[in-house]
């Protein structure tokens, strides 16, 4: 199987974070140029800085997924580095304490501004991208999107109150997306979505392990519990789903939300 992308363009949101800031140097690593779009413009730098010190071909772009002016400026200076743009990974998304049930917040009290807040940046954060860079590869009838998902919007994780509704809205849209694509423009490009289970993350972290013993939580513990890998998720356990899908490996898979959860899903917990 092919995973050479030379030649390719690539253009990754939330690309100064965690997880994809792994995924933009694994597609470097196989010849992408890489536009690294984040609002945090020095994590941006940080991580194409890194590509090109290891040879390959990397812009970083400041960009609000939330403002479509930012995104079509984005779009243009992508265009003049590299010419056209093939890869589209919408990586940027989150969640806030705000949205967050605790012993601290009921549901009865979560504020509507934060509800609102983590629902638009993981599925308007996904939707105009899609829109601003989707019309690029329909110009050129080919190209491939992967949306971020979570296994989140498979089961609902509890406190999540904001998180997993707006993740399920991200695999309902990748399946939309797919469909209207092929029926509406080109059979060409493809969309697909990739759903991590539990990766560290610096969001995450702290619910996960204890700040100051570096143990386990309740919660971690809970979730190992229920893996049968027995671990959390490494960021470079993302890059081989990744290179398949953008391979000619998957060219029959379209409208798909690839689980990437060490078991998780499939553990009924006895």
């Amino acid at each position: 199987m092919n995973f050479d992308l030379t030649g390719k363009v690539a253009v990754i949101t939330g690309g100064g974070g965690v997880l994809c800031s792994v995924l933009a140097r694994a597609l470097a690593q196989h010849g992408a140029s890489v536009a690294v779009l984040d609002i945090n413009l020095a994590a941006a730098e940080k991580v194409a800085d890194e590509i090109r010190t290891q040879g390959g071909q990397a812009i970083a772009i400041q960009a609000d997924v939330l403002d479509k002016e930012s995104l079509l400026a984005a779009a243009q200076r992508v265009t003049e580095a590299f010419e056209h743009m093939d890869i589209l990974i919408n990586g940027a998304g989150g969640n806030k304490k705000e949205a967050t049930t605790s012993d601290e917040l009921s549901f009865f009290d979560l504020p509507a501004d934060a509800i609102r807040w983590v629902f638009d940046l993981n599925f308007i954060g996904t939707l105009l991208p899609s829109q601003i860079f989707g019309r690029y590869m329909v110009k050129q009838d080919s190209g491939w999107i992967i949306n971020i998902s979570s296994m989140a919007a498979f089961r609902p994780l509890t406190r999540t109150v904001a998180y997993s509704p707006a993740k399920a809205a991200v695999s309902n849209f990748t399946q939309w997306l797919a469909v209207h694509i092929s029926q509406n423009y080109s059979d060409r490009i493809r969309v697909n979505a990739i759903a991590p289970g539990f990766f560290l993350t610096e969001q995450n972290r702290f619910l996960l392990m204890d700040e100051r013993t570096g143990e386990l939580t309740e919660r971690g513990q809970a979730i190992i519990d229920h893996t049968p890998i027995s671990r959390f998720g490494d960021p470079e356990d993302l890059i081989g789903a990744v290179l398949w899908l953008l391979s000619d490996g998957a060219s029959f898979v379209h409208g798909a939300v690839i689980p990437i959860d060490g078991g998780f899903s499939a553990f009924s917990g006895v």
